[in-house]
């Protein structure tokens, strides 16, 4: 017997699901709860099969009938209901953005994610915004290589040669990101392999020899401009981390009393924690400048930010500012100078050495079974260096 909506009104639940027929397939659900959900049995490629059409009253029962009248006209023409209305709901979700700049923001979010270093991120980011510009607003399918090379190309008027070869693989990835999320067809950069100037490859400036680091030891202790610059050159001298790995030092990852820096993997280039042993000297340098910025959750914070570490450029422009030429040292040297004079004295296993720059064995059979962290003869080499730096100091001012 066909429904009434006075029936549905006042169907009263029960300890189970109570089914109420119209006929035809259509049905109200009265479950245990109370609620009322319409639901449509009926058989497609001989399998029998169940259909939701919404609840009641919000779908009134003339519009529950409407919706059996519907099916049943696709069941006659061959078409499953239920897929039928799947598809439709798929194809009304919002698709994701594709523009350069939104997919560009999702693969900066998987780069966070996956938990790329800080100072990796950052160059990320900058690389991004110089194409922003030109390709922000563009779909990635409808990028074209041109348009890429023009960007890349203004960056090589500036001379930035090996800037603009970055960009190109940055600029690549996010393109690889939109193919493989179904927004684009192809990467436009790989047609544009040997279209850039080869950067010429220069190592980084380092002082190696001995009498002029020394004096480049007593210049940084004469240095006069802002303090947390001056403690991130004698940590750079003493420690000889990644630059990148000090300026976002967290105050957290001291220890004073271990005597111990711990760098997290997260921060690390090779994605492996570090711990570096922290000489009497050093934590010396620490105790001063935990009375500058102790306060902060950075060791080195900007002058701007206290949230933000001293920009990537703070330490070589005060080498600069010391007499020391570009060609002649950079903050990075310091790990340079720190590897040529562990080596030549003699007393350090390459190992040792190897592993508090950390550096990762490039012959795999080799790391696989080299796996001491050679701990206890990386502390006497850091109690070694940092007394061999105050003989140096002494060295050159005689």
């Amino acid at each position: 017997m066909p429904l009434t909506d006075i029936a549905c009104r006042t169907a009263k639940p029960g300890p189970t699901r109570k089914k109420l027929t119209d006929g035809g397939g259509l049905q109200l659900w009265v479950q245990a709860n109370g609620s009322r959900l319409w639901q449509l049995a009926y058989r497609y490629d001989g399998k029998q099969k169940q259909m939701a059409l919404g609840p009641y009253p919000e779908v009134s029962l003339a519009e529950a009938r409407d919706k059996r009248i519907e099916a049943r006209r696709l069941l006659r023409d061959g078409i499953d209901p239920a897929e039928r209305k799947k598809k439709i709901a798929e194809e009304a979700k919002p698709l994701p953005s594709d523009t350069f700049k939104d997919i560009a923001q999702e693969f900066m979010a998987k780069c966070r994610r996956e938990q790329l270093s800080d100072g990796t991120l950052e160059k990320k980011e900058w690389l991004l915004s110089l194409a922003y510009p030109v390709l922000g607003a563009k779909r990635v399918s409808e990028i074209k290589p041109i348009e890429v090379l023009g960007v890349l190309q203004e960056v090589e008027n500036r001379g930035c040669y090996e800037t603009a070869r970055r960009l190109r693989a940055t600029i690549g990835a996010v393109c690889r990101f939109a193919v493989a999320t179904a927004r684009a067809d192809a990467d436009p950069t790989t047609a544009l392999r040997g279209a850039l100037t080869t950067p010429k490859v220069t190592p980084r400036a380092a002082i190696t020899d001995p009498k002029e680091f020394g004096g480049l030891l007593r210049a940084i202790d004469g240095f006069e401009g802002e303090p947390t610059t001056l403690y991130g050159l004698k940590l750079m001298a003493l420690l000889f981390p990644r630059p990148g790995e000090l300026r976002h030092a967290e105050w957290s990852e001291v220890d004073l009393k271990k005597n111990v820096w711990t760098i997290p993997a997260a921060k690390t280039k090779m994605r492996r924690e570090h711990r570096i042993f922290l000489a009497p000297q050093v934590i010396a340098v620490l105790e001063d400048l935990r009375a500058v910025t102790g306060h902060k959750k950075l060791l080195l914070p900007g002058l701007t930010s206290s949230e933000k570490p001293i920009s990537e450029n703070t330490l070589n422009a005060a080498l600069r500012r010391l007499g020391f030429a570009q060609d002649e040292m950079t903050s990075h040297g310091f790990r340079a100078t720190a590897s040529t004079l562990l080596n030549e004295s003699g007393l350090w296993s390459v190992d040792a050495i190897e592993r508090q720059l950390a550096h990762i064995d490039m012959n795999s059979v080799r790391r696989a079974y080299a796996r001491g962290l050679h701990w206890d003869e990386r502390v006497r080499m850091m109690i070694w260096w940092a007394n061999y730096l105050d003989e140096l100091r002494a060295i050159s001012s005689r």
